[in-house]
This record gives C-alpha cells, structure tokens and sequence, in this order.
C-alpha cells in the first residue's frame, strides 16, 4: 500500500470525477489484487456503455484477478467476509451493485438486510479492501420514482459503508479529501486508550491523582494523509530512483531488481575515526565496550566521526503468513489478530515503539503456499514483493526516517526463514529451526517436527533448482521475506540503516548479498535471542549481536527494547568532551569561585583592628599586667613569639600599675 493506518477504504465522488483512478492508484503497489466488479454486462446495443467497461478493463495490470458479482448483489458480503488477511480488494463500484439490487429480477428482496449484510462484513473483514461508490448527495433531486428510489437506496448504502470503514475520501476533479482519516494526527504522548478528553469522546471528570493509572503512549501509527503521487514518466523515474552512487537498471515499467545491482557503501573512513575518538573523550571508566560497534556502525551510515542519535525511526511490521508444514503448531488466525493489534496501536511491540518514540506501519505480504508441494510464490508475485519493499523504504526515507526496524508476525515465518539458510549457507534444518512453543509456554515436539519436514520435503523438491535470490524467494522464502529483502535493498540505495531482528530479516539478509552485496553493511543485529537460525545468519554475514538479552516477544521487539540503549550511547559520543590530558579544557578553568561564607584558604586574613585611643583605666588591684608598648613591633624574620619581653636593664618609663623593684 502506498499509505498505512487503515484496511477499509471507501471513495466517494461523482461522475468522471476520478474516484476510480485514485482508488486504482492506492492499491497499485499490492503485491496482489482481486477486483471485484459489481455492474451488470448492460445492453449489448449500448456502445458507449461497453466501451467504458473495456477502459476500465484495460487499466487493470495483468496481475490483477477479477471477480464478479453482478448476478448475486449478496456475494458481495460473502466475498469480503471471505478474504484473508493477506489479500487485498478493490470493490468497483457501488453504485452498480445497488443497480442490480433493485432490479426486479432480484425482488422480492430485503435490501435494507442486504446493505447491513455488507457493513457487517466490512467490520469484520481481515482483508484491505477499497471501495468505490458515487456521491449522489450533492446531485438534483431526480423527477422519476425510479431515479429518487435508486439515489434513496446509494445513500444509504454510503452511510452504512462509510459508517463501517475506516477511512473515507472524497474525489472531486481528480482531487481527494480525507473526510474519515484512519486515525487522527497526534503526538508520541498521547494517552494509550482512546477515552474522555479525545476526539470523539464524552466529557467526562479527570481522574483524582490518587486513581490516575500511569498510561503508556500510542506509537505514530501512518494514516493516509495524502495521495500518492501519480506514476512519473519512464525518464522521470529512472532520475528518481537513480543516484550519483549507484546505477540501478531501468524498463520502462521502472526498476529492475536483479543481481550485480551496485548500490552504495557506508563511509570506510568515518567509523574507525569515530572508535578512535573514543579513546580521547573524558570518561571515568575503560569506555563504552562491545558498545563501540554502534558508534562505529552509526559513523559509518551518516559519514561523520561524531554521529547523531537516530531522532526519526520507523518499524516495518510484515504479516504475511505460510500455509502447509511450515505454519504447524500456530493458532489459526493469531497473526492476523497480532496484526489488527500492531495496527490499532496495541500490543508488545506497538508499546516498544511509543516508548522509543518510533512510527509503526503494518505491512501485509502475499501469502505463500505450502513450500513442500510446490513453489511459495509466482516469480510474477516476487517482483511484486521485491518492488514493494524498496517502495516501502523509499517512502521512510523520502519522510526523513533515519532508521528502520524489520519485524515480522506471520504464522510459518521461522520455518521458511530456516528453508532460506539451509538453501544458501548449506545448512540441516533441524539445526537452525527453533523449537516451537504454545501459547502456554510447553514445547510442542511434534509440531517442530513437522515444520522439520515441510522444510526437508521442500530443500527436496528443489534440489535441481537454481539457487539464485529470485528461485529461492519463490521456491521456499514466500511473501514476508521478499518484502523484507526489498526493504533492505531500498534502504541501501537510499542511505537508511536497519535493525535487523528475528530470522525474517536475517533470511532476507542472506538472500539480499546475492542481489546486492552491498545491503549487509547497512545492517545492524542487536541480539540474536537464542535462536540458532539468526545466529548462523549472522555468522555469515558478518554481523556480530551486541546483546543477549533472550527476549521472546516476538520479532522486532527485541531491536526496539535496545534502541533506547543505542541512542544514549551515542549522545555520549557525540557530546563528551576530550580528556584535559589530551588537550582538552579544563574543568573550571574559567571559573571564579564565590567567596565562602567562613574562613579558608581563598580568603585573605581580616585587618587588625585599630588600636584604642584612649588611656587604659587603672586595674582594680595590683598585679603583674603589662602593658602594650607605644611602639609597632617590627615582624620577626623567622618564628616565633610577635613580641619581647622587656629587658630590667633598659629603662621604661614606669606606667600606672607597675610595680617597682
């Protein structure tokens, strides 16, 4: 999809408004697509009627299917209802499908169920689907029975389905207007839960401090906020896709992933400089560690000694699932639910990425067939993915993302992954396919062992196969990593470093070299969490984990429960100052202190205080007391007593209270 946030969508608009261009376009990038059309064949003496049809037939690529409902307007719910999470449909148009409603061949009928039918549908359906319908409100009001009875019935079937979608747009003159965006704009601290004090939601008293119940924020789900841009030219897109430092074959239907491809390579001269200036920086201790690998890993992708923290980073969440062996010992439908929850802004790894302050978008992959009985995808459906996923990462990089995370919540992903090692490092299966767990935490043996023999079959079944990236994609690797390598060939071509997490993405690492050796030095593996398939990946690639942490939380959960870390410890690189014995300032050099309150070695000593200048009154008594002599006594040159004792032999004039000899 060329926008995320939403899975019903419906457009509105009027006649040659361009409802069904647009609808077309937001749908262009599926890996699949079933249309389903809803208008009756017509009049066969009706030219101009047949010749609309055939330009709409025209406008379909020649991936697309096409399904008809015209002689059953109930179908409609059944096939949405049907569709799963994995597919994708465009519904064109309702205005034919309420045509063939209310004609009298269907009657008598209950049309009024036959709509709820439909919206019902459309709320539980696991499957994107875009509608298009025309707006008839904005029209006269029609002078035949016929014609009010027929603009009566569309509205309210409008008013039903855009009641039950989750977005709905507006098309005027090739123009569109978000009427019903997926999910309002907001920041990463807005409260999790929608509730009182949003949009949409009663005025309702705030919660004393005692009852407040701490809330974590919503991640930056994408909602659809703008149109795609329309397809450029040939010429166009190869200056758009093209860059000075790489060159990427072109057709005319645009890119062309193949291997040999040259894209670009981090800087060779500002990591080691970056792990070099760690030596010099003021810290208390030996430094930053295994830690240094991020500093060196973040110098090397931005092209500087002093790297930033990543500000803007986005999750790519592929749900694509696998049929057959690979997916035994799975609770059917549990990925598609974890999906919806990812979506809705719910879940393990919807709270990671709040919490890091990271975008979340869901992206659905084709689903894959059995792998054991026969190909997992048409070389046609691997394009797809491929394109896809470098559009994905053209989009992230296009909205100023500076990091992508891979994540993957399919049912089947680690077995199909384990497939992919086995066929490119040479690897048993039993040797890099984990064991499986249930929901309530026992290990399933048996189910592992079938996952064991889905794959054994399928590395059978191909053993004369070719073993470049394309075969093993569509022979064992299906939809989910096909997107993944895309992602990451996209990513390399346009700069964007990626956390890889999970045997998803190592599987599309191992597949990207042969594409493009290149993508493997703008990937980053956090941990390995235990698995022996990510391990051995890595161990190919190169890549070496940072962590051990053995979180199970799913894919991707992982990178984003690290991220916090990486990003301090490149805010300490980035602002430490060097050593003062390496040239460094001074702490404090230019500081000068306050005077303290006591006295202390930065105070100068009181002056004495001036002597009286009156005449000492006469003791009350005799007694031995002396008095000061009339003289200043010069300070003695070295230590001692500030004063002398009078000598009997000089003579001092007697003083009042001195006693004679």
């Amino acid at each position: 999809m060329s926008v995320d946030g939403w899975n019903t969508l419906l457009v509105l608009g009027g006649i040659r408004s361009g409802k069904s261009e647009f609808a077309e376009s937001l749908v262009a990038d599926a890996p699949t697509v079933r249309y389903v059309a809803t208008a009756a064949a017509g009049d066969p003496e009706d030219t101009e009627w047949a010749t609309r049809l055939a330009t709409h037939r025209a406008r379909r690529p020649g991936s697309w299917t096409t399904e008809e409902t015209a002689d059953d307007p109930r179908r409609l719910a059944d096939v949405i209802a049907a569709a799963g999470s994995n597919e994708t449909l465009l519904v064109d148009d309702l205005g034919g499908w309420v045509t063939v409603l209310l004609d009298p061949a269907h009657q008598p009928a209950d049309d009024t169920a036959t709509v709820e039918e439909l919206a019902a549908a459309l709320r539980a359906s696991a499957a994107r689907v875009v509608l298009v319908s025309p707006e008839v409100g904005l029209s006269l009001v029609p002078t035949t029975p016929l014609g009010r009875a027929f603009t009566d019935a569309l509205g309210a079937t409008n008013r039903a389905v855009a009641d039950a979608c989750d977005a709905v747009v507006l098309v005027i003159a090739g123009q569109p207007s978000w009427l019903k965006p997926a999910a309002a704009p907001r920041a990463a601290a807005v409260p999790a839960q929608a509730g009182p004090g949003q949009a949409g939601a009663p005025e309702q008293p705030a919660p004393t401090p005692a009852t407040r119940a701490p809330e974590a924020a919503l991640p930056e789900v994408l909602t659809p906020t703008a149109p795609p841009a329309p397809a450029p030219a040939p010429a166009e897109e190869s200056a758009a896709w093209a860059a000075p430092t790489m060159a990427l074959p072109m057709v005319a239907t645009g890119l062309v992933i193949q291997p040999g491809m040259e894209l670009p390579m981090p800087d060779d001269y500002a990591g080691p400089q970056a792990v070099d200036r760690l030596a010099t920086l003021d810290v208390p201790g030996a430094g930053l560690g295994v830690l240094e690998r991020v500093v060196g890993f973040a110098a090397a992708t931005q092209g500087t000694a002093t790297p930033a923290p990543w500000a803007s980073v986005r999750v790519l969440l592929l749900h694509g699932d696998h049929a057959g062996g690979a997916a035994a010992g799975t609770v059917p439908g549990e990925s598609a639910r974890r999906a919806r929850q990812a979506r809705a802004g719910r879940g393990a790894l919807a709270r990671l990425a709040a919490e890091s302050s990271a975008g979340l978008q869901v992206v659905e992959a084709p689903a894959s067939a059995p792998m054991e009985d026969g190909p997992a995808l048409t070389a046609d459906e691997v394009e797809s993915a491929l394109r896809y996923g470098w559009r994905l990462a053209e989009q992230a990089a296009d909205a100023g993302v500076q990091l992508l995370v891979l994540a993957a919540c399919g049912a089947g992903t680690e077995a199909a992954a384990a497939a992919v090692l086995a066929a490119t490092a040479g690897a048993e299966p039993p040797a890099v396919l984990g064991r499986v767990v249930t929901e309530s935490g026992e290990i399933d043996d048996a189910a592992w062992m079938t996952r064991c023999a889905a794959v054994r079959d399928a590395l059978h079944r191909t053993r004369r196969s070719p073993r470049d990236a394309k075969d093993v994609l569509a022979e064992l690797g299906g939809g989910d990593i096909a997107v993944a390598t895309g992602v990451l060939l996209g990513a390399t071509a346009r700069r964007v470093p990626v956390l890889l997490d999970g045997p998803v993405g190592v599987a599309a690492g191992m597949v990207s070299r042969d594409l493009a050796g290149q993508a493997r030095h703008w990937c980053l593996l956090p941990d390995h969490g235990g698995q022996p398939g990510v391990r051995l990946a890595a161990d190919v690639l190169g890549l070496t984990p940072l962590l051990d942490l053995r979180l199970d939380l799913g894919e991707g959960a992982t990178a984003l429960a690290t991220l916090p870390l990486l990003r301090s410890v490149l805010a300490l690189a980035a602002t430490l100052p060097v050593h003062p014995s390496l040239g460094g300032d001074p702490e404090e050099e230019d500081f000068v202190e306050p005077e303290p309150a006591g006295p202390g070695p930065t105070t100068t000593e009181p002056e004495p205080e001036p002597e009286p200048e009156f005449a000492e009154p006469e003791p009350a008594g005799p007694g031995p007391t002396t008095t000061e002599p009339e003289f200043a006594e010069p300070e003695p040159a070295g230590p001692g007593p500030t004063t002398v004792e009078p000598d009997d032999r000089v003579a001092v004039p007697d003083s009042p209270g001195r006693r004679a000899d």
